[in-house]
C-alpha cells in the first residue's frame, strides 16, 4: 500500500458573531497533495492553501514537480512557500534567512507567474527576528502553528491547528462551537510545550518527546509536530 504523506493544517478564523470556521492547509509540496487531497477538495466544491517546499519541488523523491504546483494553481488554489529547504527558521543565520525566505518567494513567483505574498513557518518556529526576516523578504502574512482562532480580517500572523488522522470528526466538529473553548486550551498547551522548547533546546525537547510518546524523534527535531 502507498503510504500517503498529509501534513494537514487548519486555520480557524471568526468575525464579530463569534461564528467559526476552517481554512484548510497543506505544508511540504507532498505528491498527495495534489494526486489525492485536491480532487478530494475540488469534488466537495472546496479550496485550501498550499504551501510549497521550494527546493524541494522537482528535485525530492515523494515531492511535486513544478506542474503538479501549477496544476493547483491553475485549479484555483492558493500557493504559499514553506521555505527553500525546510530549515527551522530560528536555526538559520542572516544568510540562510535570505535564502530559505527570498529564494523561495522569487522562485514560486518565477514559476507560477503571480505574487506569493504567504509564508508558513517550517515546524512552526519562529521568534521576533524570523518574522521580521519575512517582512523584509517580502511576505505579508506569516502562518504559524499556533491553535487559536483568529479575527478577521486577517493580521501579519495567522495561528493554525495541525490535524492528525487519529482525530475523531466529532471531535474536530467541537472546535467550531465557540462555547467549547477547546481551541483555548490546545493554545495553553501549545505555550507551555513552546516554553519547554526553549528552555531545554529543540533537540533536547524532542528526545524526550518521543520517549514520553515511545517514537523516534522527528529529523528536524520538531517533536509532535507535523508542518
Amino acid at each position: 500500500m502507498r503510504k500517503i504523506h498529509w501534513n494537514a493544517v487548519a486555520s480557524v478564523y471568526t468575525n464579530s458573531e463569534n461564528a467559526l470556521w476552517p481554512e484548510l492547509t497543506f505544508d511540504d509540496g507532498h505528491r498527495s497533495d495534489v494526486e489525492i487531497a485536491a480532487p478530494l477538495l475540488q469534488s466537495r466544491g472546496l479550496t485550501a492553501r498550499f504551501f510549497i517546499t521550494a527546493g524541494w519541488t522537482g528535485t525530492k523523491t515523494g515531492y511535486m514537480g513544478w506542474p503538479e504546483v501549477r496544476s493547483l494553481h491553475e485549479a484555483g488554489f492558493s500557493i504559499g512557500a514553506h521555505g527553500w529547504s525546510h530549515k527551522l527558521l530560528t536555526h538559520c543565520s542572516d544568510a540562510e534567512l535570505q535564502t530559505e525566505l527570498s529564494r523561495s518567494r522569487l522562485t514560486l513567483e518565477e514559476k507560477l507567474g503571480t505574487p506569493v505574498p504567504t509564508m508558513s513557518l517550517p515546524g512552526g518556529r519562529c521568534n521576533r527576528r524570523v518574522l521580521a526576516a519575512c517582512a523584509a523578504a517580502g511576505y505579508t502574512q506569516v502562518y504559524t502553528s499556533v491553535p487559536r482562532a483568529e479575527l478577521l480580517p486577517l493580521g501579519a500572523t495567522v495561528g493554525r491547528l495541525n490535524i492528525f488522522g487519529s482525530m475523531q470528526p466529532e471531535w474536530v466538529a467541537t472546535l467550531f462551537e465557540p462555547e467549547s473553548r477547546f481551541l483555548s486550551k490546545l493554545e495553553r498547551n501549545y505555550r507551555m510545550k513552546a516554553a519547554a522548547k526553549r528552555l531545554l533546546g529543540d533537540r533536547l525537547y524532542a528526545r524526550l518527546w518521543a520517549l514520553v510518546n515511545r517514537r523516534e524523534p522527528e529529523s528536524d527535531g520538531g517533536g509532535e509536530g507535523t508542518e
